[in-house]
């Protein structure tokens, strides 16, 4: 079992391209997962929160500037991009629309898996995500407004409940496990990010069968779409290469490449169907999450192929 898990995490990059195949060839595998989605997400929350402490977690409060920094990154630059990225590849319309609302969304759940499978600091990761989340509801509609002057209905409720099942719930059992089970939990790290991608590959599945139907629609368009979701999510990552200009902590720099670039693309449909707007809006947010499902590993690959020796 174990070599079956090492053999998935060293070879993700292949696997998220071949199971991102088959939820377009085979769209109900992926449909039959959607419905457990949130529990996927949430124990992949917890197997990443098994990899740090508490005492992890009082360090990084201790410092909050780097929270800021992580928000104006997120909220700021990303949400200017998702416009222009917009108005660059679909003039006018309802994708344009679409394009800004995905620049303007918080960081993905699954940031923190990247993070570490890129040895990067999970711990910061984990509080960046769920600071992020928090505030979507108060940060987004506003942004939004601003950039197309379109009205946007928030489904507190819904995000309120992904927070804490999803994230706040599992982070904190993961956390006090490890803290009260630390000598026990610490001999299985080799293992969590490979059950990470496990995981992280189901979701995909999830992600990609019921979106699979829209994309082949669109056609040769959807290379277009495609095309601009790679834009943003590349921008995203040179985004977060800027956290070198305030820090020179790899893991630190590495922690803030996926905070930024990672986009929780769920939060998107919710807040379209909320809003009443054509359900179109939502399209250039389930296209991201294929993309960045692809790029995150590939990047995360070469951070630790370009990690310094003594690093190791």
């Amino acid at each position: 079992m174990m070599r079956l898990i090492y053999f998935v995490e060293s070879n993700l990059v292949w696997f998220v391209i071949a199971v991102a195949g088959l939820g377009l060839v085979l769209p109900e595998a992926g449909l039959w997962l959607e419905s457990v989605i949130g529990p996927l997400l949430a124990l992949l929350m917890l197997v990443i929160s098994l990899t740090f402490n508490v005492q992890d977690v009082r360090t990084i409060l201790r410092r909050p500037s780097r929270q800021l920094l992580a928000l104006g990154l997120v909220y700021g630059p990303m949400s200017i991009a998702g416009f222009l990225t917009g108005r660059m590849f679909f003039g006018t319309g309802s994708l344009v629309a679409g394009q800004t609302l995905l620049g303007t969304l918080p960081t993905d759940v699954s940031s923190p898996l990247l993070v570490l499978m890129a040895r990067g600091n999970v711990a910061l990761a984990a509080v960046f995500n769920a600071v992020n989340t928090a505030l979507s509801p108060f940060v987004v509609p506003v942004l939004f407004l601003w950039l197309t002057g379109m009205q946007l209905a928030v489904p507190l409720g819904s995000i309120i409940v992904e927070l804490v099942l999803i994230v706040l719930l599992p982070t904190i059992l993961g956390v006090g496990l490890r803290t009260r089970f630390p000598a026990f939990l610490a001999r299985h790290d080799p293992a969590y990010a490979g059950c990470g991608s496990i995981l992280y590959l189901l979701i995909l599945l999830a992600v990609v069968g019921p979106n699979a139907e829209t994309i082949v629609d669109y056609g040769w368009f959807a290379f277009v779409i495609a095309g601009a979701a790679l834009t943003l999510n590349l921008m995203g990552y040179m985004f977060g290469l800027t956290a070198r200009l305030f820090t020179s902590d790899r893991k630190e720099i590495i922690t803030y490449l996926f905070t930024v670039s990672k986009k929780e693309f769920s939060i998107a449909a919710a807040f379209v169907a909320a809003s009443g707007l054509p359900a179109e809006i939502a399209i250039p947010a389930a296209f991201y999450a294929v993309i960045q499902m692809i790029t995150s590993p590939i990047a995360a690959k070469l951070l630790v192929r370009g990690e310094p020796s003594s690093a190791r």
